[in-house]
């Protein structure tokens, strides 16, 4: 069974009154002259659900893209996936492709009698500029097993064979493996699914709100707190969700990898569960079941993290904490001259 492939070709030119309305989130700050400014959409959620700050069109789909990865972890782990905390991680991770994630993706599986010829996702480098610097000087070139997604590749095909599913076409939405992920998508989100695409890797790809989205996080990440002790040790989990929430807080550098602001940011932040996704995508669930979205309207990646630390300052997040990813300079010379950070967009 192939997976679909859509072609631009057949897509017609977007209307303007069709475009989503987003609003100006971040700025590159050139020697006090405003020189590039990031659009955007974001939305902050409550503890109880509720909007405490938005601004954009945060109620326009959009295909949350790497960021559905915890999503599509939980819908696997309820389909009886069993496998270490660190390779859980890896299952919902852009990895870097260091050795420690390639050497994960193969561990998984091998636990389940597998190889890499089971992959049917796309070849890639490693996505981490060092891990690719180091992958192509040991004459390495784009592979299955490399490319950032693996894990959660190696982690669907494992899936196949505990239910006694085909391992073969396990990308195509009639899959029994994906009719199961977009089941979970609905239910951790709360809404229906807008539209249905193809992600990088070959994964079918589901358009979502960013509150849908910012839902299933604090989801994941309430789930998470209250699946361990005061002193942050595991107890007897019942749900998946906190099986993958614990995964991710546990082991935050096989979710991305060292350098990663997303690694940072679950350093920095006990307690939280992050994901980024290609085309300026953020999520960030937080242990009181809060949460936050981003969606940078240029994909500009740099600008996602400077307008999530000023949405999770909404939430009542010391920025301080953050202060390490909240911002990046701006060089002329080798000197700063300026700086990347967020607009007063929630005022």
């Amino acid at each position: 069974m192939p997976s679909p492939v859509f072609s631009a070709a057949r897509s017609a030119a977007p209307a303007l009154q069709s475009l989503p309305q987003h609003a100006p989130l971040v700025a590159a700050v050139r020697d006090g002259l405003v020189e590039s400014v990031h659009y955007g959409s974001a939305v902050a959620l409550a503890a109880d659900g509720t909007t405490q700050a938005a601004a954009g069109d945060p109620d326009t789909p959009f295909y949350p893209r790497s960021s559905l990865k915890p999503l599509q972890a939980v819908a696997m782990v309820r389909a009886g996936l069993d496998i270490p905390a660190d390779l859980l991680a890896l299952a919902a991770a852009s990895h870097s492709g260091a050795a420690q994630h390639r050497d994960g993706a193969l561990r998984i599986l091998e636990l389940h009698g597998l190889s890499v010829s089971a992959f049917e996702n796309s070849t890639d480098l490693p996505y981490g500029a060092g891990e690719r610097e180091e992958w192509l000087r040991g004459g390495g070139s784009a592979t299955q097993l490399t490319q950032n997604c693996s894990g959660k590749h190696a982690a669907m095909a494992a899936t196949c064979v505990i239910n006694g599913w085909p391992v073969e076409g396990y990308l195509h939405p009639d899959h029994p493996l994906q009719q199961l992920v977009r089941r979970t998508v609905t239910e951790l989100t709360g809404e229906e699914v807008a539209a249905v695409s193809t992600d990088g890797c070959g994964t079918p790809l589901f358009a979502l709100t960013l509150h849908g989205m910012a839902r299933a996080f604090a989801r994941i990440a309430r789930a998470a707190a209250l699946g361990k002790d005061d002193d942050g040790a595991a107890l007897n989990i019942s749900s998946a969700e906190a099986t993958v929430g614990l995964a991710m807080q546990q082991h935050p550098d096989m979710v991305a990898g060292e350098g990663r602001d997303v690694t940072a940011l679950m350093r920095l932040l006990p307690g939280a569960v992050a994901k980024d996704g290609f085309e300026g995508v953020q999520l960030v669930g937080l242990a009181d079941g809060s949460a936050v979205a981003v969606k940078i309207s240029d994909g500009g990646d740099r600008a996602r993290m400077p307008a999530t630390v000023r949405l999770l300052e909404s939430l009542g997040v010391d920025a301080a904490e953050l202060a390490p990813i909240a911002t990046a300079p701006v060089l002329g010379g080798g000197h700063q001259v300026g700086l990347l950070q967020a607009t007063d967009f929630l005022t």
